[in-house]
């Protein structure tokens, strides 16, 4: 097993990378589960905000579920924006401790596009004042200074992302 932690802007690519490539892990053989942190957030980590403490907290959650699953032979793909590198690194700790595999994948996506995109109108509801602490506009988002891959998405077509991302992942020897 491994986990595949795929961190970016929301509207990203995110999900729809990991379900894309979990599709082709599954016709390999491969058992896979997809960990989306929206429904992470509905079921797992319901009632909790988006302060940097709740944030961290809905992170650290989500990278025990995927270390556990992990550990026991599965390949997790956590799309999650995951904002604060200290949580990411906390992830990778816990992987670290129990010796298994983890791989950062930054879905490098400008705020430009991810707004253009806005699948949940997240952008569209900050820009009108009804929300605030969107990550990347008006909250931070600290990129991965050394992530194992750096996935440029603008201009590129999904397959044309996943076919990179499980062709990395193949020379990893998890695909």
């Amino acid at each position: 097993g491994a986990t595949v932690w795929l961190t970016g802007l929301p509207s990203a690519g995110k999900t729809t990378l990991a379900f894309a490539v979990a599709e082709r892990l599954r016709a390999q053989g491969h058992r896979v589960e997809v960990l989306d942190g929206d429904e992470i957030r509905e079921f797992l980590s319901r009632g909790l905000g988006f302060s940097r403490e709740d944030r961290h907290t809905n992170v650290t959650r989500i990278g025990f579920v995927a270390e556990k699953l992990a550990a026991n032979g599965v390949k997790v793909l956590a799309p999650v924006i995951a904002p604060y590198a200290d949580s990411r690194a906390a992830v990778r700790e816990r992987h670290a401790a129990s010796g298994t595999v983890f791989v950062e994948v930054h879905v490098a996506t400008s705020v430009e596009v991810c707004s253009q995109r806005d699948v949940k109108g997240l952008y569209a509801r900050q820009a009108a004042g009804e929300i605030s602490g969107l990550t990347g506009v008006d909250d931070p988002y600290e990129a991965p200074e050394h992530p194992e891959l750096r996935l440029e998405t603008q201009g590129r077509s999904v397959a044309d992302s996943a076919v990179e991302l499980h062709t990395f992942l193949t020379t990893r020897g998890l695909a």
